[in-house]
């Protein structure tokens, strides 16, 4: 076990035809039209993680948990914290304000009658508070929100705000206050410029050697002193899933690149590792 910090493990609970790299070739009014994987690909990281004793948080999909509502109650009946990732994974900046704040009020009453508590975690999809949507934070703090983890700092065609701060911090905002926790990245030194490379989760996990990942990982926690933020889908456990047929190359390569290799990846991750819910490793850190 690497060290005594505490990192959080969290899942964004969707499914394969959900995924923003699919949205030009897949309507939302045909999702309910494919097969879904969710549940059994959710289950499974359910089993991998009492496997490592490791309690995360779930980022669960409004539309998802609104079909699923067992698997909402399992992921609570395991210990597991349960968080939003809003209703139907609309890019935040492609809604106006009154857009967004009726899909999370919509999916933030669905997950909090469901688990019969409340919800103080958020994650856009796609990571979709950009400098041209933090307004979502207004929102975020008036419908109660204590924290959020959608703000990536790295360069990206669809997130991500390369200079905001790299790890656990409050935002103050207007209407008040909330804790970002933002997807980790390594801070890689260059001639003349610094470039802050995401090795924590999704493509990346599946796209860079194990061994880099631990490397970075480690060096967050023990040079840098900060906990880490590992995320994961339930569709990249899953290399059966059927392909999707029309979508562009580089989506293509994004979303099916070593999906043979993430449950291996976590695995390692987890035995060596010290993970917790992302409301603990907060609580942590706000105790000392």
């Amino acid at each position: 076990m690497n060290g005594s910090l505490l990192n959080a493990m969290t899942i964004d609970v969707e499914d394969y035809y959900h995924v923003t790299a699919f949205s030009q070739c897949i309507d939302r009014c045909e999702w309910d039209s494919y097969t879904p994987r969710v549940v059994d690909n959710t289950l499974r990281l359910l089993d991998l993680l009492d496997q490592n004793e490791v309690s995360a948080t779930f980022f669960v999909l409004g539309w998802v948990a609104e079909r699923n509502p067992e698997l909402v109650r399992e992921i609570v009946q395991r210990g597991h914290e349960l968080a939003c990732h809003g209703y139907s994974h609309e890019l935040i900046y492609k809604q106006t304000a009154g857009e967004f704040r009726e899909d999370l009020h919509r999916a933030k009453s669905l997950l909090e009658d469901m688990a019969g508590a409340a919800v103080h975690g958020y994650r856009a999809p796609s990571y979709s508070i950009t400098a041209r949507s933090l307004w979502a934070l207004d929102i975020l703090i008036e419908e109660g929100f204590e924290y959020d983890s959608s703000i990536f700092p790295v360069h990206h065609d669809t997130y991500g705000i390369p200079d905001a701060k790299r790890f656990p911090h409050v935002i103050e905002r207007r209407c008040g206050t909330i804790l970002e926790f933002p997807p980790t990245t390594f801070r890689l030194s260059l001639p003349g410029k610094c470039l802050h490379v995401p090795i924590s989760g999704g493509g990346y996990l599946r796209l860079f050697p194990l061994q880099l990942i631990r490397k970075a990982l480690r060096h967050v926690n023990g040079k840098e002193g900060q906990p880490v933020s590992v995320y994961v889908h339930p569709w990249e456990i899953d290399p059966e899933q059927p392909r999707v047929k029309g979508a562009p190359a580089k989506s293509r390569f994004r979303h099916y690149v070593n999906l043979d290799t993430t449950e291996s990846k976590v695995c390692r991750l987890l035995s060596e590792f010290r993970f917790a819910r992302m409301c603990d490793v907060l609580a942590a850190m706000d105790a000392n």
